[in-house]
């Protein structure tokens, strides 16, 4: 079963062709990997995928909605229930607490619950940094409050933009232990990534380049992936 499918996906810039008629499906449960070079048209996937963006023509279904039609505000509310976002540059609230940037997203969601924002940084090795401000926390730490932030509204697709950008090799470790903990459950993951060694992690990776996929590999190192024409667009 597919929780994502996207069909004849482009995006025009003015003059610009980001993405150029892109298809892909995204398995229930499965982590795919998307790599390519500066300006091969990968955040602009992400954007869309995460609703932050839409195309110029084709088709979104996430978890059986169709999302290309939807207003900015419809498109908000499947952002806020279905998507969980980690960031490269963590965009934490400077002045609230761990705690306190893990309830923001419950606010805006439904209720806060504190007890349950708590066990959601439990989870990723917090707890006890739970009163503490960004500031007052490592690079590491402010990640994986994001990933806590990211989860704590149960999504049905976790999308991390380099989540591992900003860290050193202990921290990218630990957070990628996180991501692998999750996928066991059975989350689905989708990780824009111009490292190799992230992009191993994953059950799949799909490169692009030009906005177009230019080849996809399951496992190993996309790097030493063969060439593919463009029917391998349609996923797996």
């Amino acid at each position: 079963m597919n929780i994502l499918e996207l069909r004849g996906i482009s995006k025009i810039y003015g003059q610009l062709s980001a993405l150029s008629e892109i298809d892909l499906d995204v398995a229930q449960g499965e982590w795919l990997a998307i790599m390519g070079p500066s300006g091969s048209g990968k955040t602009t996937v992400m954007n869309i995928i995460g609703c932050l963006d839409k195309p110029s023509c084709g088709s979104v279904v996430l978890d059986g909605q169709e999302l290309s039609a939807l207003s900015a505000d419809e498109l908000t509310a499947i952002r806020r229930d279905k998507i969980g976002l980690i960031f490269q540059q963590f965009h934490l609230i400077s002045y609230l607490t761990a705690l306190e940037n893990v309830m923001v997203a419950q606010y805006y969601h439904s209720l806060v619950d504190e007890k349950e924002a708590l066990a959601a940084l439990d989870r990723v090795g917090l707890a006890d940094r739970a009163k503490h401000l960004p500031r007052q926390l490592s690079g590491g730490e402010q990640q994986r409050v994001c990933i806590a932030r990211a989860l704590i509204n149960y999504p049905s697709i976790i999308l991390a933009d380099e989540p591992t950008g900003n860290l050193d090799e202990a921290n990218e470790r630990v957070v990628m232990d996180i991501l692998h903990q999750l996928h066991r459950e059975g989350s689905t993951i989708v990780v824009v990534t111009h490292a190799p060694e992230v992009a191993a992690h994953a059950e799949r990776t799909v490169v692009l380049e030009y906005g177009k996929i230019a080849r996809i590999v399951l496992g190993g190192d996309p790097s030493k992936a063969p060439e593919v024409g463009e029917a391998c667009g349609a996923g797996a």
